[in-house]
């Protein structure tokens, strides 16, 4: 078995482990300043809408050697707008401007035709209204709710109601971190982002949802026991299924990252790059929010369940109990002068060191002395 999977193994059984609802506070915080981080990216720079939203001209030219910086010029001189070019197959350009009414782009077309040195004839043109945008945008919107609320209701039925809301946050958590990215970086928000978007939230809720699965499993009755707290027993499902979601989250930006870096990067297919970023941040964040922000909401949520309140004081006592009584058969074993190595079995897994990293071992044979050789 590979060193990753003998880990993986040891997750699942609970023999080590990280202590993410421990240190859950930690997490939000860093949540917290990415997410204000996102709101002040859209609030100061605010969102560049492509020409579907706002509206505009797409003009395709012919095979040229006229430069895209050359192009871009011509294209704002002539329209008085910032424009977007970029180099297609064979030679020909694409060039985008925003906010252009029917006259004025027959206009701009006459003026690049001319600057080009090309028949205007052979440039293409097609207009966008604004009115076409706001019926995609509210759409997409429109279908987003949809989306939280069937969500919820789903979660809320199959889990319980402190699962649906961890879930909901989370997804709202992802969803602000990409847009805050489009933001801060400056890509044009197409349909083909709004596709993204929805998208990603899929991946999210997929890994919420195999954690939430285990967790609901491991605290099947879980108040007839006195041995993990629930907070306990969500970290256990956490760490149960960490390499699994890491492996899905690999896998699944292994391709986004050849289309956002090779395709929009390199190649310079700026088209790819609407829906590899918005995948690419997504996906990112729906794996970082399914371990670090919703199953620690959940184990925060039920600790405040008085049912789980008195579990918690049951679990704590005992483990206080158990202490004072292997402190005393350590007191013992030394006046008797027999030396034993005892490692509290129940006491290691609530004590995570200060790194959160927890490992368990059972109680150890008696050690002699003396050596075998």
């Amino acid at each position: 078995m590979s060193r990753l999977g003998t880990i993986g193994a040891r997750l699942y059984r609970g023999e080590i482990g990280y202590d993410f609802v421990r240190h859950r506070k930690f997490w939000y915080a860093v949540s917290i300043l990415i997410t204000v981080a996102a709101i002040a990216g859209v609030a100061i720079r605010g969102l560049n809408m492509g020409i579907e939203f706002k509206g505009g001209a797409v003009f395709t030219t012919p095979s040229t050697k006229v430069s895209v910086t050359d192009a871009r010029e011509y294209a704002e001189e002539a329209s008085g707008h910032p424009a977007i070019v970029q180099k297609l197959g064979n030679g020909t350009m694409r060039i985008q401007v925003a906010e252009l009414n029917t006259s004025q782009a027959a206009q701009v077309k006459s003026d690049l035709a001319r600057d080009m040195k090309m028949d205007v004839d052979k440039i293409g043109a097609e207009l966008v209204g604004p009115s076409w945008g706001k019926q995609i945008a509210n759409k997409a919107w429109t279908g987003l709710a949809i989306f939280m609320v069937l969500v919820v209701i789903y979660l809320a039925i199959a889990f319980e109601w402190r699962m649906a809301l961890a879930a909901l946050i989370a997804l709202i958590h992802d969803l602000t971190i990409t847009v805050g990215v489009y933001a801060l970086v400056g890509f044009e928000v197409t349909p083909g982002t709004v596709i993204g978007l929805l998208t990603i939230l899929g991946y999210s809720l997929y890994d919420t949802v195999v954690v939430f699965d285990g967790l609901k499993e491991g605290s099947k009755d879980i108040t007839k026991q006195s041995r993990f707290t629930y907070s306990e027993m969500a970290n256990r499902s956490l760490n149960g299924t960490l390499v699994r979601s890491i492996n899905t989250t690999v896998v699944a930006l292994l391709p986004v990252a050849g289309l956002l870096f090779i395709g929009g990067g390199f190649l310079g297919a700026g088209m790819l790059n609407d829906i590899s970023l918005s995948l690419f941040v997504g996906l990112a964040a729906g794996a970082y929010s399914s371990i670090f922000i919703a199953t620690p909401l959940v184990a925060d949520f039920k600790e405040r369940d008085p049912q789980m309140k008195a579990l918690r004081k049951r679990v704590l006592a005992k483990r206080a109990k158990g202490e004072q009584t292997d402190g005393e058969q350590i007191e013992q074993d030394g006046q008797d002068g027999d030396a034993q190595d005892v490692v509290p079995g129940e006491a290691a897994v609530a004590a995570a060191g200060p790194a959160g990293v927890v490992e368990q071992r059972g109680r150890g044979r008696g050690r002699s002395s003396g050596r075998r050789r």
